[in-house]
Parts: structure tokens; sequence; C-alpha cells
């Protein structure tokens, strides 16, 4: 072994090795255990972010442990075809080049599209392996692939012969760049300075009178159809059920009372715009108002807007405004503070506008998912997040799944010149009702989420029945961030038991939001991004593996590169500890024979880390997990036990030496989930090998006696009061042995004062510890854990005390 851990050269290697070997493939029919993990595919033109770099970290250490414990493990990948994300990049590198898809056309475009991902695609799969990923990377999918856009064709005919997929006008939220509806997760929303315009809306027949509204859109005031008030708000009671008129249009609509008017934004009179913002829609359809659109597609005003059409809301709006002075209708504007949608992609304002959409039916599709979910078939992590996923599918709307963008799984719907559809897998010859051989094929595509709901049964190759699908399917955990639980997670579950009639998974990981160390969302735009990769380059994919699991929780972590930066450590003080114990093995096999009290003792702390990390990864516990191999690998193994056996390495005592290998090789075994790489790089230097780390058994317990941790426990206690104060207390002669191969207090200048100031120390801490602990507020209210610790604490106090009193 080198005398430094370098791991960029190490991690390289093993990645190589191990997926040349075939150590990462699963096969079906092999009889054992299955643990599937179908991974959330990544976009195809998409990096590697701390996101993905957490959540690989957390499925491949549960796939790894599943490994050496003899599951049949299928941890498989592939790519998402990410509809407007990869549009949009495209887009952008036309616009390069000064041209537009409108230039090219659809099958010219769709055709770059391919073209460009063969050339840039896909490097995210490399970035995977970095991070030491052990997928079966011969399975990759694509959800463009023929086979997969089979799946989805099927998909879509099975729903809509089910009368569950129809089309209708409805709003939806429209990106005037893009031209296309996006669905909430592709919106991100920004906080602006506007102004909130104050307008009288005189009563028809009364005029020198009326209702004054609030609004920061002026220029949809032209598709207003009514005023509505809060129900029961007794300051507008007077002007419910009479008709005011609409200023500029000078159009006369009601004033009606709905209980979804917020009573305290603006005067509590809200203009009704069902054309152009979603709660009004929803007012509008319950009252049955008409629905005006002012606003076209491209953010404009429509011919709707009669003399206004054609120009920016903006310039609209100073046109209404001064028609509205002109009149004395204006009462005030004041500044005004509020949140708008924007696309994710291209950051234009995002416009609700009534579209012709289709639209996926929920009521029904949803229930055995619900059932599923209540009955904890399947189970997200934590439990918060699955009470969400229940509340989130219980209100679910119907789904809009239709996008007007070009590249995408396009609707399998045709139409003849009579309006007919004709709805089926493969291209039609003839309206399936009229017999025309005219048909247009819809140039919409699906909503991206409508393929993804798929992934973990088409990846197996459904409709079609093959082994893998027989073998993996169900599968086992999915892993994703909690922004998508409504969007992918629960519509794969509706999925899979809608058409496999089973749950796709049992378990969903909803891992933690790492954010930028100051607390804001990590973001290239806001320059607080942090590439994974670099991360990778300056302490090691192990480290970072290692860092990122110690920040994860249930809550939000902001980043700490010190996680990081103690993954480092433990690799190097493992790699120092190996380097001691192989140098001194002298030739012999690993055989462990526990005989003196520091190996009964590390055997006994190993059999309870073992424990406890079987126990953290099967509830998805990986912070604390980090936690028990930090100190299992610092302070019992490298701290006390190597420490204690070096003199009888340097004796050539074989015992102890077989004994030290059977240890490392324990130790390698509990730590390789989360740090594979300088695990089997060890673990190929141990003498006599049957395989590589990666498929070796996970560990049986050693079955070591319980009470040798009492019967060691006096040395750390002497080894802590010497430290502090010089003092040695009385030890029997095996722990005597122990004590000055670990303190070697003949290194050590002993202050005559110590003594007399530690005992002082502890007494003071005790007589706090017990204050607290009698303090019943303290014991009720305080979290457990800081109460339980306040009690070890204590009890480590006194310890000290008796052995320096003795």
């Amino acid at each position: 072994m080198e005398p430094l851990y370098e791991p960029k050269a190490v991690e390289a290697r093993w990645q190589r090795t191990w997926e040349e070997e075939g150590l990462y493939n699963a096969e079906p029919g092999s009889g054992r255990e299955t643990f599937v993990v179908a991974h959330p595919p990544p976009n195809v033109t998409g990096a590697l972010h701390t996101g993905h770099a957490l959540q690989i970290s957390l499925a491949d250490l549960l796939v790894r442990w599943h490994r050496m414990r003899g599951f049949e493990t299928a941890f498989l990948t592939g790519y998402d075809h990410a509809g407007i994300s990869t549009q949009n990049a495209v887009e952008k590198h036309l616009a390069e080049h000064g041209k537009t898809r409108q230039e090219l056309g659809r099958e010219a475009f769709v055709e770059l599209v391919w073209d460009w991902l063969r050339q840039y695609g896909g490097t995210i799969m490399g970035q995977l392996r970095r991070m030491g990923a052990s997928m079966d990377y011969r399975r990759e999918r694509f959800t463009m692939d023929d086979a997969y856009v089979r799946a989805v064709m099927r998909f879509f005919v099975h729903l809509y012969r089910k009368g569950w997929i129809y089309r209708a006008s409805r709003i939806i939220n429209w990106c005037p760049h893009h031209e296309t509806a996006l669905s909430d997760l592709e919106l991100v929303h920004e906080e602006v300075d506007d102004a909130l315009t104050y307008v009288r809306y005189p009563f028809a027949d009364e005029p020198e009178d009326g209702v004054t509204i609030a609004t920061a859109r002026p220029a949809t005031i032209l598709a207003d159809v009514a005023v509505a008030v809060a129900t029961g708000d007794e300051r507008w009671a007077h002007a419910v059920g009479r008709e005011v008129v609409v200023p500029f249009v000078e159009r006369t609509v009601p004033v009606i009372e709905d209980e979804r008017v917020d009573p305290e934004f603006g005067t509590g009179a809200l203009k009704v715009t069902p054309g152009h913002d979603p709660l009004d829609f929803e007012i509008g359809r319950d009252h049955g108002l008409p629905e005006v659109t002012v606003i076209g597609p491209d953010a404009r005003m429509n011919e709707e807007a009669g003399e206004l059409a054609g120009l920016t809301q903006d310039d609209a709006e100073e046109r209404i405004l001064g028609w509205i002075k002109e009149r004395g209708l204006l009462v005030k504007r004041e500044a005004y503070r509020h949140t708008i949608a924007l696309c994710e992609r291209c950051k234009s304002r995002i416009e609700p506008l009534i579209s012709l959409q289709w639209w996926c039916r929920m009521d029904e599709l949803r229930q055995p998912a619900l059932a599923a979910l209540h009955e904890g078939r399947v189970r997200y992590h934590p439990e918060s997040q699955h009470r969400f996923a229940i509340d989130s599918l219980e209100n679910a709307p119907d789904w809009n799944i239709s996008r007007q963008i070009w590249w995408g799984h396009q609707l399998p719907v045709w139409e003849c010149p009579d309006g007919h559809l004709t709805v089926q897998e493969d291209d039609p010859e003839a309206c399936a009702e009229c017999g025309s051989a005219d048909l247009t094929r819809s140039e919409d595509v699906l909503d991206t989420w409508f393929s993804s709901a798929l992934w973990p049964f088409a990846i197996l190759g459904w409709p079609e029945t093959t082994p893998e699908l027989e073998a993996w399917y169900p599968g086992t955990l999915n892993t994703t961030a909690r922004e998508i639980i409504r969007l992918w997670e629960n519509r794969m579950i509706f999925s899979g038991l809608e058409l496999m009639g089973e749950i796709p998974f049992r378990s969903v990981i909803i891992h933690t939001t790492v954010l930028a160390a100051d607390g804001r969302r990590m973001s290239k735009s806001l320059g607080t991004g942090i590439d994974p990769l670099d991360l990778i380059d300056e302490h090691g994919a192990d480290a970072t593996r290692y860092g990122l699991l110690k920040l994860s929780s249930s809550q939000d972590v902001r980043f700490s590169v010190g996680a990081l930066e103690e993954g480092r450590k433990l690799a190097n003080k493992l790699w120092n500890v190996s380097r001691l114990i192989l140098a001194n093995a002298g030739g012999t096999k690993p055989d462990a024979r526990p005989k003196a009290l520091e190996e009964r003792w590390i055997a006994r702390r190993l059999d309870r880390a073992q424990a406890e990390l079987d126990e953290h990864f099967a509830a998805f516990e990986f912070s604390p997990a980090t936690s028990v191999l930090y100190h299992v690998t610092f302070d019992d193994f490298c701290d006390w036990y190597a420490e204690a056996i070096k003199p009888r390495l340097y004796d050539g005592d074989e015992d102890a030496q077989a004994t030290a290998l059977a240890n490392l090789e324990r130790l390698l075994r509990l730590l390789h989930p989360v740090m594979p790489h300088v695990t089997e790089e060890i673990w190929s230097s141990l003498p006599e090998r049957e395989t590589p780390l990666i498929v070796a058994p996970w560990p049986e317990p050693a079955g070591a006696e319980a009470g040798v941790e009492a019967e060691f426990e006096p040395i750390r206690v002497a080894a802590e009061v010497f430290r502090r104060s010089g003092a040695r207390p009385p030890l029997s002669e095996d722990q005597q042995r122990i004590f000055d191969a670990v303190v070697k207090p003949e290194r050590v200048k002993v202050d005559g004062g110590n003594v007399e100031a530690e005992l002082t120390r502890l007494r003071g801490e005790i007589a706090r510890a017990e204050g607290m602990l009698a303090n019943e507020r303290f014991v009720q209210n305080a979290p457990s854990d800081v109460v339980a610790a306040e009690r070890d604490k204590l009890e480590r106090y006194r310890r000290e005390l008796d052995a320096l009193s003795s």
C-alpha cells in the first residue's frame, strides 16, 4: 500500500474494474431474494448536481448493503427525454446560429434534437459512475426508445378507452415563449415590485356610486365578467345582486358573492376574470359566467381586446389607465410587492390562459393508490411526507397531460375533417367513426411526467412479458426530492396499480434538500450552486458520499464542507491503520482468535456497530449511520484497539496478527456501503481474498461477550482522568498493559496541581448535571435525546470522579 491514500486514481480504477467484471450486473431468475431500485431517470441533457449526488449516495449505500447480504440487486438506470428542458437547450443552440425551430419545421427540428443528443446528451451517466453508483449500466433505458414509446402509447389508449382521458378547455399555466402549457414543477416563483391599482366600477343604475376593486393587472380589466365579494361581507351587502359597468369596455356585469374571495385583499371586492386567473376561473365556472380572453398565446393583447389588439400588456395598461383617469374612476395606486410565476427555463412570465387541452380524469384512477398508501403497502419516509403524499393525491385535480412543444411523445390521436377522433397505438388507415382516410395527427405531445409514470415497469419491457418484468416488478424502493411527490411518485403508484395490478415499490425515501451554506437554495444563477464533481476532485467520491450522508436528515440542511473533510480524514485514518496491520501481519491469514482483553472488546464493539448499522440502514437513517462508522473506526478501532495491539504486532504475536487482519476485514465490510473505493482498495491487499469486497458477504455478528465493555471501561476512564489531571487510577494488570500502550504515560509531564483542579471540575459538573436532571420541567420538555445525553454525562463524570478519588 502507498504511504498516502490518493483517491482519484484508486476510485477511477475500481469503478472501471467493478463494471468490466460484471459485478454491477443483475440477472433475473437467480432464485435469490431481490432488491430492486429503478433509479429516477436524470434528464438526458442534465448534469450532476448536489441533489443527484445525495440521492445516488443513499441509494447506492442500500444497494451495496443488500448485495453483500446476498440479494439479487437490480440497480436500474436510464434517461428521461425531458421534453421542454431538452427542447429549450436545442433552441438555445439554434439561436446561437440565428435560427428558430419554426424556421426548421417540426420534422427537421426533432431530427436535430436527436443529432444534438447523440453529440451532447448522456454526460450525466459518466458522472454517476464517478460517484461509485453500482448500477447495471448494460440495461440503460431512454424514455424515447421505441419500446418505451410503445408503452406510453399503450397507456394513453388504455386510459382513453376507459373514459379517463378527455379533451376540454380549462385554465392552464402558459409559457408565451415556448407556447405551451406547463406543469407546476416547471415554474419558478419570484417576488416583484408592482403597483396595485384601485378602480371604481360604477353601478349601472347609479353611476355616481359603485364598487372599488384593486388589481395588479389593469390590462385584464377588458376580460372582466363580474365583481365578487366575500360571502357575508357587510361592507358590500348593498352591492350584491346589482350590476356594475366595467371600465373601458363598458360591459355591464353582476356583483356576486363567493366564499373564496379574500376580504382582506384590497377593498374586499374582486374583479372576476375567468380567462386570466385560476381562482377567477373556478368562480366563473361555478357561477356560470362567460369566459373572455383578451391576452393571446404570445402574451400580447388579442382580437378580443378590440382597439388594443396587438399591443403589449404594458402599452395596453397605459391606454386603459388613461381612459380611467379621464373619467374619474381611478381611486389610487400604491406600491405592491407580490409573487409571480415564471417559466423555469426561459424566465418568461406565465400567463394563466384558458386552452383546449387533454386531461386525465383522477377520481377513479387514484383510488387504488390511496388504498395502498392508507394501508401502508407503499410507505413514504419520513412519515410527514407520507401524510403529504396522501393529502396531495386525495386533492389532485384532473391532470393536464398535453403540451404544445415538438420534442416528446406525440399523442396517438387523429382527427378527420368532420371532427371525429381516432385514438389507437399505431397509425390508423382511416377514421374509426366515418372511414375517412383524410386524417391529421394531433400536434400535441404528452407531459413528460406521463411517460415517467411508467418507469418502474416500462424499463423492464412492459407491455411485453419479460423475465425482467416477472422477476423485478414490483420493485423495492424509490428515492426522490419532496417537490415531485405528487408529480411523479404518486403517479407511478397509480399507474403501476392500474396497468400491473401491483404497487411499483414498497418504500419511497424523500431525501434532504441540501441548501447553500448561507441557507439559500443552490442555484447556478444565484451563484450558490456547488458542482459535486468539484467536490469529488477535491475530497474524493468516498468522502463526498460520506459527507452528504452525514448531512442528510428529515429537514433541509445547509451544506458544510466540514462533513466531507471528516469523510476524507476517516478514509486517511482507515488507510493508515490498515498499513500498520498489513505491514506487521507477518504472513499470517485473517483468523479471529480473540484472547486478549482488547481483542474481545473490539469484537464486541464491532458487533454493536453492526447491529446499529443494520438498524439505521433499514430505517433509512443515514446520518446516524455515518456517526456509528466514524466512532467505531476512529475511536474504537484506531485510537484504542490498534494502539493496544501495536506492541504485540511488533513482537510478532501470530494470534494478534491473525486477529487484527480478521478485525480489519470485518471493519472494511461495515464501511463498504458508504465508502466503497477505499475499502475495496485495502481489501485487495488482504491475504487470501476469495472475492472482491463489493460481493463479499456482510459480516455475521461475532457473538462477543456482553460484559467485556464493562471490563474495558475503567481503562477509558483512567485515560480520561490521566489526560486531564495526570493522576493514574488503579487498574488490573491486563488493563494496565492496555493503558500503557495507548496512553503512553511515560511521555507525559504531570503537573501536581492538576488533580485538585480536576476534582473540583468534576464535582462542579456533577452538581450541574444533577441539578438539571432534578428539574422536572427540563426532563419533561427537553428532547429525549438531550435528556439521555445529560444522564450519560452524569454517569461519566461520576466514574471519572470515583477513579480519581480511589
